[in-house]
């Protein structure tokens, strides 16, 4: 490394000396108090086992269903401790893990698709406001920005197919000066604008405003209460926690990347450690630099890829790149810190804003994501209909966990819905083989689209034949 290179390395990495490798979301002043442990044996109409947003959504929008439901929901931490409160913050309406992914695994029905997800925004950003959740809600869109030439060629031409196909609503092409105009960095070479389809929120202001709405409707939640196992009792289910248990007429399980209930769900999805940063909040001096005065979330259009957006105070959180699997699968508490990552995201933001130099990062975290083949959300039943799960959202659950908790209700109802009747609800994805081939699927995966990055783009046999397939990795 040259020695200005090595300079610069060492006063990246000099701007994380302080930051806490803790997500500054879960430091907040206004974070509440759990809820008591389980003790002894409870009832109930419908247990939802989790407590990030696919189970806190479920029980709200069971008791708004029908308000005499008699609810419980387990969570083995506490509420939102997990991704659901260590997430960047973007809420987004797709359905599908972005538009390319839904159109080209559901053509027939991307349509549909995308007509469900913007109503399932709109009913999220309407349930904010109706429950007074103080959740830091802006919708001001997402840019896709290329920081390479040939993806701004890849945008403008996505655009124009977008524009043949119908699907171009609200979503405008910015060239190099119309996106460097919205954002100033001198690695933009493109964007692509989505105006109304992505919220910025604050994640865990949600998760604890849900459980208050949950708790205000009379849902009853117990947290520090994991549970331990399911089983068929009589007409309805059981489940054991470590002071007691809950039966229950139906169940629907959000745990997500934590072990499913099932064992036969647990193939379809694999661990993903995803890492951010969280500056200082900027100066007015600093915002001007680079502008950003819309605050739309913004992520590029790389494989390996960023995501950034400014919270209410303007501070940056940059985060991704990063898609760390450990061999077999495994979730541990450790595999939150990774410095290395750390210093390689901080080279990264200094990279796309050097007009910042100087800047502090105050936190530094990780965490799990649940992410499978297809990396959108797959759903089904068990028990004769009397369990229903939601897993897979790959990294963009905030907005289609509501949707996913309308899916899980219309499964244990019996109902064949406009949401019951999707392709993408009926048919599950390709589950991910057993170890070693699991890992080292994963491992080429990763390394393949370092290489695509380095090298215009272009996807090696690997890659191409994982496209044939279905297959992907992502985070």
């Amino acid at each position: 490394m040259a020695p200005s290179a090595m300079s610069r390395q060492a006063d990246w990495t000099k701007s994380l000396s302080e930051a806490q490798p803790v997500p500054y979301w879960l430091e907040d002043p206004g974070k509440p108090h759990p809820e008591p442990a389980l003790t002894g044996a409870d009832t109930c109409d419908l247990l939802v086992v989790g407590g990030g947003y696919s189970g806190l959504w479920t029980a709200l929008n069971a008791k708004e269903r029908d308000p005499g439901r008699d609810v419980v929901l387990l969570e083995g931490h506490e509420v939102g401790w997990a991704a659901s409160g260590r997430n960047g913050g973007f809420c987004a309406a797709s359905l599908t893990h972005g538009l390319p992914n839904g159109l080209a695994r559901w053509p027939e029905e991307i349509n549909r698709l995308q007509e469900l997800g913007r109503r399932n925004l709109d009913g999220f950003e309407a349930a904010v406001a109706r429950h007074g959740i103080d959740c830091e809600f802006e919708r001001t869109g997402e840019i896709d920005v290329a920081t390479e030439t040939y993806q701004a060629w890849e945008l403008r031409d996505w655009h124009k197919e977008l524009e043949q196909k119908g699907l171009a609503d609200d979503i405008e092409f910015l060239d190099a000066d119309a996106v460097r105009a919205q954002v100033a960095s001198p690695t933009f070479e493109a964007g692509l604008w989505d105006r109304r389809g992505v919220a910025m929120l604050h994640p865990a202001k949600l998760a604890w405003g849900l459980k208050q709405a949950c708790l205000a409707l009379g849902v009853r939640v117990y947290e520090h209460t994991p549970a331990l196992d399911l089983k068929a009792y009589g007409t309805g289910m059981a489940v054991r926690t470590p002071y007691g248990s809950v039966r229950a007429r139906r169940v629907a399980l959000g745990t997500n990347i934590f072990p499913n209930l099932l064992k036969r769900v647990r193939a379809y999805t694999v661990p993903v450690y995803d890492y951010a940063l969280m500056t200082e909040p900027l100066t007015a001096e600093q915002l001007g630099a680079i502008g950003w005065k819309n605050r739309q979330g913004l992520g590029d259009s790389a494989n390996q890829f960023h995501y950034f957006r400014l919270s209410a105070d303007n501070r940056i959180l940059w985060g991704g790149y990063d898609a760390i699997h450990h061999y077999g699968g495994r979730v541990r508490r450790e595999y939150d810190d990774r410095p290395e990552t750390y210093a390689k995201l901080a080279g990264h933001f200094f990279t796309c804003f050097p007009q910042l130099e100087g800047v502090r990062f105050t936190h530094a975290w990780g965490g799990a994501i649940d992410t499978c083949s297809r990396f959108s959300a797959f759903f089904g039943t068990a028990h004769q209909g009397r369990v229903a799960y939601a897993a897979g959202y790959t990294g963009l659950g905030v907005g289609a966990t509501r949707f996913g908790a309308d899916v899980m209700l219309d499964l244990l109802a019996g109902e064949e819905t406009e949401r019951t009747r999707l392709e993408m609800v009926r048919k599950k994805p390709l589950p991910f083989p057993p170890e070693p081939f699991a890992w080292t699927g994963i491992a080429l995966t990763k390394w393949s689209l370092a290489r695509a990055d380095a090298h215009g783009g272009h996807r090696n046999l690997w890659l191409r034949a994982m496209d044939r397939l279905g297959l992907g990795f992502d985070s």
